[in-house]
């Protein structure tokens, strides 16, 4: 196993220190990812002494994520979970009515870009999550039951600022852990360059997703920051260098801003953008995601109304460009793309 910092690897390290068969290795997993334990105390299978080293070392619950608070609305539920450090984050898992259970989690402790409609922006950057952090969050779903039928990194933080992050992505598609396939898992960013490369070179087959938000340079700067560091056109031709490498779709997603990013005008910038495109404008989707209120921001945003946001809409399939209007849950309990804050 590559990944040398995760607790996975501390265990296979524990049952060779202790002189064990790799088998007993192997009946941890078990106990974790087939029987669901959450204490190690809880592993019978294992001898005494492997169960008191594994406590020793991690303490008594696999997990090191605590969920302090529970939120649920119809469809979702938002988990605020303490880390051992004290530090917060939070994740969302989505219910759908067929069956299809979706879930929502952070890569940092808050974060440091600042997009102006963002309330995980005004906290600020704390810190990084391990690799163990990041995944704990769906262990915590997973251990509860839940089906883990697909993952987006589109909670607090930019996950490509994280140097965790790819090892958290080797954990969740190694098949003796998480299992997950890499077409389950999305990867959102707003635009960070080096990591958009590594997910093209590493992961060519995990789902993309780029927060674009206005095709008009000055007035993305302006709500985005991090545009000044990665221009819209050089992210624009990274992502179509990752659409030439892997033949995968990205997706484009672009809140719905009153009065700010919703007129006829943007709506033809942004078809314009993705026509011109050299990948070839069938392999980008846009995402219209209506905004959702948030009262921690400084500058004050309204949502789009909807019939607004269907003749945007109208107009981008007039172009010719692939559109859906996302679907939004969690927006009554703060849960929603924009409103996680600790």
């Amino acid at each position: 196993m590559e990944q040398m910092n995760s607790k996975y690897y501390k265990m296979k390290e524990i049952v060779t220190d202790l002189n064990l068969p790799e088998y007993r290795y192997e009946q941890i997993l078990k106990a974790i990812f087939t029987q669901r334990k959450e204490k190690f105390s809880e592993m019978n299978i294992l001898p005494a002494m492997l169960r008191e080293a594994l406590i020793q070392e991690f303490g008594e619950y696999v997990n090191s994520a605590r969920p302090v608070v529970t939120q649920k609305s119809e469809q979702s539920d938002k988990l605020l979970f303490e880390l051992i450090d004290g530090e917060h984050i939070e994740a969302i898992g989505l219910f759908y009515r067929k069956g299809w259970e979706s879930f929502c989690i952070s890569s940092q402790c808050g974060c440091g870009f600042g997009c102006s409609f963002c309330a995980t922006g005004t906290a600020g950057l704390m810190r990084n999550l391990s690799a163990d952090e990041i995944t704990d969050q769906l262990l915590y779903f997973y251990q509860k039951g839940h089906k883990l039928d697909s993952v987006s990194f589109m909670g607090m933080g930019e996950a490509f600022a994280n140097p965790h992050l790819f090892e958290g992505l080797a954990l969740l598609t190694d098949s003796n852990l998480f299992g997950l396939s890499q077409r389950r898992i999305t990867v959102s960013t707003i635009g960070f360059i080096p990591g958009i490369k590594e997910l093209t070179k590493n992961y060519p087959q995990i789902n993309l997703a780029f927060s674009l938000h206005s095709p008009f340079d000055e007035q993305r700067s302006s709500i985005m920051p991090v545009n000044k560091r990665f221009p819209l056109q050089e992210v624009m031709d990274t992502l179509d260098e990752h659409i030439r490498q892997t033949g995968r779709k990205v997706f484009l997603a672009y809140i719905m801003l009153h009065g700010i990013n919703d007129t006829e005008e943007h709506a033809k910038a942004l078809a314009e953008l993705v026509q011109k495109r050299a990948a070839g404008k069938q392999l980008y989707h846009i995402d219209l995601i209506p905004y959702n209120n948030t009262d921690k921001t400084s500058r004050r945003y309204q949502a789009t109304e909807r019939k607004k946001i269907r003749n945007f809409q109208k107009i981008l399939r007039m172009q010719g460009i692939q559109v859906t209007v996302r679907t939004q849950f969690g927006g009554d309990i703060d849960a929603a793309c924009g409103q996680l804050y600790c």
